[in-house]
């Protein structure tokens, strides 16, 4: 097998969103085999920083500053937008780093990725690199299938960095002690502080991805349709008021069917209210893929994404609802998302159902409310 080039500093660049952070992950894991002792540090947007301070794969989160940036735009203050940046590049600059691997593949990663100094920089070729970003690399991955699940995407610039190189097929994102007591605590006010091996469901979605989610009727419908099977079934939400609003039309819907879980107002939080559910029922989201890093089964309810580009990691039990509409998969979807509304509500329920039986015997833990 071929060395790797030498390296002690190494730049990942991922910069958003949640989701195509987390299935950097097991990339990343995989350059941390690769350099168990080089300083790695990974360049995000603010608003996955804790993604990655979660998995605690790398030495150094170097948050990209571009709220103040663009906060410089909108204020019609170009000095100080061209202060700020040349700071930020000053500091990326004076790390030293000897690679860069560009998990993004826009002009914007390639451009930072150039500028951060580094001689090798890993990339991926057209059609994957769009806007010209494979022009800033000078070492591309032999993947050109713009197809391919994000996962094996991002494999492909391991294998650029070292042939053969492999991502662990174990979990990689665990709650740390501290949301787990938190959790607790907020959970013995109704008495549930010991429940686990419930389902839970996550309607919500970004702000910008309103197309990827299911109707309100529709995971009302799914949560009557398990509780009448016997099972105990949570929703949960995040800090967001239009989630807050969503979530909360959900539980009036469903008549009693629900138990609506403490607000995650961490990625922390998420994390660990996940890891008391026995399966996780989400749309192609963040959190979905957080589950199924953390281990946790996951049943995914696909729409306008790319069923093969989104696709759950392989390494977690998992399933998937998808009607195919002809005007699926999308990129900026509709008002009316005909590839969501389409979904049965009892398919959604058989999944689970089928999820829950085909993993009972792994997890006997997990079985049991023991509320």
């Amino acid at each position: 097998m071929p060395n790797p080039p030498p390296a002690d500093r190494i730049l990942i660049l991922r910069l958003g969103a949640m989701g195509d952070v987390i299935r950097t992950l097991p990339s990343v894991a995989a350059l941390r085999g690769i350099y168990p002792g080089a300083h790695l540090t990974w360049l995000v947007e603010p608003a996955s920083a804790g993604v990655v301070e979660a998995s605690g794969l790398v030495d150094e989160v170097l948050v990209f500053p571009r709220r103040l940036l663009v906060e410089s735009l909108r204020e019609g203050d170009p000095m100080e937008f061209v202060r700020r940046l040349r700071l930020f590049l000053r500091n990326l600059r004076d790390r030293r780093f000897e690679i860069s691997v560009d998990f993004h593949g826009l002009l914007k990663s390639g451009w930072l990725a150039w500028l951060s100094g580094a001689p090798i920089r890993y990339g991926y070729p057209p059609p994957i690199a769009r806007e010209m970003a494979s022009l800033f690399a000078n070492r591309h991955s032999a993947l050109h299938d713009p197809e391919a699940s994000r996962f094996a995407r991002n494999a492909s610039l391991v294998e650029a960095v070292l042939p053969g190189a492999k991502a662990p097929d174990s979990p990689l994102l665990a709650p740390s002690p501290l949301a787990q007591a938190r959790l607790t605590a907020r959970l013995r006010a109704s008495g549930r502080e010991r429940a686990r091996g419930f389902v839970l469901l996550h309607p919500g979605s970004s702000v910008r991805a309103l197309h990827k989610r299911y109707p309100a009727a529709g995971w009302a419908a799914v949560a009557r349709g398990l509780a009448a099977q016997g099972h105990e079934v949570w929703i949960a939400c995040g800090p967001n008021r239009h989630e807050r609003s969503l979530t909360e039309d959900i539980v009036r819907r469903a008549d009693g069917a629900l138990v609506l879980a403490p607000e995650t107002r961490s990625f922390d939080d998420l994390l660990a209210l996940q890891a008391r559910s026995a399966v996780f029922v989400a749309a192609d989201s963040g959190p979905l893929h957080a589950a199924s890093l953390a281990g946790v089964p996951v049943v995914q309810l696909i729409g306008p994404t790319h069923p093969r580009q989104n696709a759950p990691w392989s390494a977690s039990p998992h399933r998937r609802v998808h009607v195919p509409a002809p005007c699926s998969p999308c990129r900026g979807g509709c008002s009316r998302p005909v590839c969501m509304t389409s979904i049965a509500p009892t398919s959604v329920v058989s999944e689970v159902v089928g999820l829950l039986e085909e993993t009972q015997q792994a997890r006997p833990a997990s079985s049991g409310s023991g509320a």
